[in-house]
């Protein structure tokens, strides 16, 4: 597995207490929260390389993930919060940009979460087989 590969992987158990699945809402809300967890992961692996936020977002949406500018801004705030990333503020263009990175704890963590992901998904592969 690449650095650059997120896989779509369903790992969320949902409870109804009236016992009804399968209705749109629950998809969606599903759904929802499988893209959160995904976000996180691409955002820090498309952040080993310097970007602003701008740049960041095209990236994403080129690949295929996109994010409106209302969740990304203060998804890279709680990461830089975190200590996972880093920023600088410099000119570019004659327009003050804010540029993020990895920071060596982002690093670890992106390793981390990368063998982790990668260990769900031989998981679940193992899961489905048999279903």
């Amino acid at each position: 597995m690449t650095f650059y590969t997120v896989s779509h992987t369903v790992c969320v158990a949902y409870y109804m207490p009236n016992g009804t699945t399968g209705s749109s809402d629950v998809l969606e809300n599903l759904k929802l929260e499988l893209r959160r967890g995904c976000l996180i992961v691409a955002v820090l692996a498309q952040l080993r390389d310097e970007q602003y936020g701008y740049t960041l977002r095209k990236a994403l949406a080129d690949d295929g993930l996109a994010i409106d500018e209302g969740t990304l801004y203060p998804l890279l705030r709680r990461l830089e919060t975190q200590g996972l990333l880093v920023s600088q503020w410099r000119e570019e263009d004659k327009r003050n940009k804010r540029f993020y990175r990895l920071s060596p704890d982002g690093e670890l963590i992106l390793k981390q979460l990368l063998e982790e992901w990668e260990s769900i998904n031989q998981s679940l592969g193992r899961i489905l087989q048999e279903a």
